[in-house]
């Protein structure tokens, strides 16, 4: 396709928001289209997804329930918003992809990666990103920053930050086994670093991509 495909990746606190964020100034400013969208939540259905999957006080899905869903709105997601602008040539930057769902359902839930990235293979084609940036940070930092910024914000999508530290830390080992298995695929940047020094090294891992 004629754009770029850039995802980043990471455990709950690691700094994905602001780090999208500058890059896609960054690259707007360059003179590149850019698309920012995220998983789920990329589309109204993902959204609606994204409230029934996030609430901490919702509903308890079952794994295999969870897995579904997610993919689900990963199918609007490419479909609705990911392909077309690929194929317009714009650069795409997704909070999260099917890494997550390696991350966070085959390795957190033990659902089983290979299952997970059969199922990836099945429904969307095998289709992966140009570049995976993950955001590594300790699981205790991580979840200390993100439970203050949803009690900050009031913002009720703390279901995985209610669960278990073991939990987040299979998470953080899928993540970074991924990126090695991904070679020059993928980026792994320390996230307990400063916000600026986090974003310049996302930049160049980008500009590296783009040529």
């Amino acid at each position: 396709m004629p754009g770029r495909f850039i995802v980043l990746e990471g455990g709950e606190g690691a700094g994905k928001t602001g780090a999208i964020a500058f890059l896609a100034a960054e690259l707007t400013a360059r003179g590149h289209r850019v698309v920012p969208t995220r998983e789920p939540g990329g589309t109204p259905e993902g959204k609606a997804l994204r409230a029934l999957l996030l609430s901490e006080n919702g509903l308890d899905w079952a794994p295999d329930a969870e897995l579904l869903l997610m993919n689900a709105d990963r199918v609007q997601h490419l479909e609705r918003v990911v392909r077309p602008a690929l194929q317009a040539g714009a650069i795409v930057i997704s909070d999260r992809y099917a890494g997550s769902t390696i991350a966070y359902q085959g390795a957190g839930r033990g659902l089983g990666v290979e299952r997970v990235i059969d199922l990836h293979r099945e429904i969307q084609h095998d289709f992966w990103p140009d570049l995976t940036i993950v955001l590594d940070i300790p699981p205790e930092v991580g979840l200390a920053r993100s439970r203050a910024r949803l009690a900050g914000g009031g913002i009720d999508e703390g279901r995985f930050e209610g669960l278990d530290l073991d939990f987040h830390r299979r998470v953080r080992q899928s993540f970074l086994a991924q990126a090695a298995h991904m070679g020059r695929h993928a980026a792994v940047i320390d996230a307990t670093l400063p916000p600026d020094a986090v974003q310049a090294a996302a930049l160049a891992a980008v500009l590296r991509v783009l040529g």
